[in-house]
This record gives structure tokens, C-alpha cells and sequence, in this order.
């Protein structure tokens, strides 16, 4: 099974002052770069408090094919909108490296990075009883 949940909080710059005028162009942008997100289930851009959010999140037998677009729309965001920030949580037990753990992306002004996962990771026995590999 593939398993995937991300948040984005979208912002121009890392200074919390972006012009309101600029921020609604990069959402628009990022709204249209959102139409090509084809293969995932839950795609949900909106204004909370006067900030926009993007959340991502979903299921799929195989994660194989909804992967790359996955994380080219995360990343996608970062370069649209360079002040952005969030987390995307990612389990695959079908990855032939990763199958018992979450791997996470973290934004951090707009720049896409990959972290040990401390949570939930290794996934038997911290969320699972067993794992069958």
C-alpha cells in the first residue's frame, strides 16, 4: 500500500509580510499547476485566516506511478511560491529501501529536502504489531 499526507502554508517570501496582491497571483498559479495532479485523491488548496494551505493526501495499491507526480507537485509549490513551508509523509511498502518506514519531505522557503522519519518510522512495531517483508 502507498500512503501519502502533506501540508503546504503558500507564501511568497520568508518575511510573513508578503504583499496580498502577489500572494493571490502565486496561488492562482498554484491552483493552475494543481490541475495536472491528475493521479491524486485528495487535492485541497484554500484560505484559512487570511493564508492560503494546500493539502495533499491519499491511497493507492501502487505507489509506483502516483510518486514522481506527487513530489513534482509538492515541489512544484516551493518554486512557485519561495517563502512556502510544510511537511509531505510518505510510506511505501512496496520501496525497496523504505518499505518499513515513512520518508518525509520537508519544504522550508520553498527548498525541498528529505528527513529521517522519527515518528512513525520503522512503521512494525511503531504504528503495525508485524510486518511481512
Amino acid at each position: 500500500m502507498f500512503e501519502y499526507h502533506g501540508w503546504v502554508t503558500i507564501a511568497a517570501t520568508a518575511t510573513g509580510d508578503d504583499d496580498a496582491a502577489l500572494l493571490e497571483r502565486l496561488v492562482e498559479r498554484v491552483h493552475r499547476s494543481l490541475q495536472n495532479a491528475t493521479l491524486l485523491d485528495l487535492v485541497d488548496l484554500r484560505w484559512s485566516e487570511g493564508l492560503p494551505m494546500l493539502h495533499l493526501g491519499g491511497l493507492d495499491k501502487h505507489g509506483g506511478a502516483i510518486t514522481p507526480q506527487l513530489l513534482e507537485t509538492f515541489a512544484r509549490v516551493g518554486e512557485l511560491a519561495p517563502g512556502s513551508y510544510g511537511l509531505l509523509h510518505i510510506w511505501d511498502d512496496q520501496h525497496p529501501e523504505h518499505d518499513n518506514a515513512f520518508q518525509v519531505y520537508r519544504m522550508a522557503r520553498g527548498q525541498l529536502t528529505e528527513q529521517k522519519d522519527e515518528h512513525l518510522s520503522p512503521t512494525a512495531p511503531t504504528v503495525l504489531d508485524t510486518y511481512e517483508l
